[in-house]
């Protein structure tokens, strides 16, 4: 199972909301389309620049066989060959990008249409390895033109299930901020690790803080703000309109952390624990003093449970029971509980909290212990307590 809690990223600094390309220990990630002409010799020169990300799929691919009449065939034929062409250079690229000792990231430009098949299209045509940042471009929110925020939810879902990590999120301030407002809405969008475009000098009253408390990567140089008599920051070997990124981070720091697979600022919530087993030998040769391990849930089983639940294959709703089923209903624990919650990993909450109650009713003598149970091992509390 992939990794599905980042330790919360601690809030930047008021200098990495304000020019930080100018502070010489913030890293730099540089990425390009097909079309930006590189010069790597001259690119690996400036030692500030940690990683390359490269475009990989845009889109849907193209349809396998080409039917029509003879300008759709014409047309198919020239996507399949550009399709070729962007792939083999995009495999290219990152060969000579890991020869070089550079990080190396992938991201997918998404387009309206089915965000299942746009997720395998990426995958299948990244081929990431275990140490490739995977990242999804949104462009603008309009789901005319672009992937709605809706499908891009469930492509990131995709990604997670098939690579067993979490793709970044590049979007602009605009769209970023709308899904930080809305991230009760966007649950997993909003803690996806973000990759920011604004082309400003400054971003601090603007930056869309709400799960985020600060980029993992800021976009803020480009075709934008960038000619040939001014830029925020040239890398050497790249022309006047490549995208430049800066990180929240060191050039350290970022290798570290790349490839950003885990949902950001996902805090751990404790909401039972249960004790740790002694053996009868240790209990039965003096005083012990009892340890108790905290349990997980809230947070991070319910991003868990987000990220294997498909949109569009809701589980069925349950009609409620009449009075007198309920009372019918069989016991969870000793103590007369019904388990109304259709969530799985709200069941396991619901019997830990129980669990707990429990334990503490029978250590302050509220509750008489059933005869199965030894107190001086929780090794013998069995998985169901003896229903009446």
């Amino acid at each position: 199972m992939a990794v599905l809690v980042a330790l919360p990223c601690a809030p930047a600094a008021a200098s990495d909301f304000s020019e930080p390309w100018k502070k010489p220990d913030r890293a730099l990630v540089v990425d390009a389309y097909e079309y930006n002409a590189i010069d790597w010799e001259e690119l690996v020169t400036d030692k500030r620049v940690v990683g390359f990300i490269g475009k990989a799929s845009d889109g849907l691919s193209p349809p396998y066989s080409c039917t029509g009449n003879e300008t759709e065939v014409r047309l198919c034929k020239a996507l399949w060959k550009r399709h070729a062409v962007a792939r083999e250079l995009y495999q290219t690229r990152r060969s000579i990008a890991r020869a070089l000792g550079l990080k190396w990231g992938a991201y997918h430009l998404a387009r309206p249409g089915n965000p299942i098949d746009q997720a395998n299209n990426f995958i299948d045509f990244a081929e990431p390895g275990p140490d490739d940042l995977l990242a999804i471009d949104i462009e603008d929110n309009d789901p005319e033109k672009w992937m709605s925020l809706e499908d891009a939810e469930e492509f990131a879902r995709h990604v997670q299930r098939r690579v067993g990590r979490f793709p970044v999120l590049y979007t602009n301030g605009s769209t970023a901020r709308h899904i930080a407002e809305n991230r009760d809405k966007y649950p997993l969008l909003s803690r996806l690790p973000l990759w920011y475009a604004r082309y400003k000098p400054e971003i601090g009253i603007h930056f869309p803080k709400g799960n985020w408390q600060t980029y993992t990567l800021w976009q803020f140089a480009a075709q934008a703000n960038c000619n040939a008599k001014s830029c925020p920051y040239r890398v050497p070997g790249t022309p006047i309109d490549i995208d430049v990124n800066v990180a929240s981070m060191s050039t350290d720091e970022l290798r570290k952390a790349w490839p950003f697979g885990a949902l950001v600022d996902v805090p751990v919530e404790l909401i039972a624990s249960v004790p740790v087993p002694i053996s009868r030998e240790s209990a039965l040769a003096g005083e012990v003093t009892l340890a108790y391990a905290s349990v997980e849930l809230a947070a991070p089983l319910a991003a868990l449970e987000n990220a294997l639940h498909a949109k569009g294959q809701p589980e069925p709703e349950q009609p409620e029971e009449p009075p007198a089923q309920v009372a019918a209903a069989e016991p969870v624990t000793a103590e007369l509980i019904t388990i109304s919650e259709k969530s799985f990993f709200r069941r396991i909450g619901a019997y830990f909290a129980a669990l707990r109650q429990t334990v503490v009713a029978w250590a302050l003598g509220q509750q008489e212990l059933p005869a199965v149970i030894d107190p001086t091992m929780t090794g013998a509390i069995p998985s169901k307590v003896d229903r009446p």
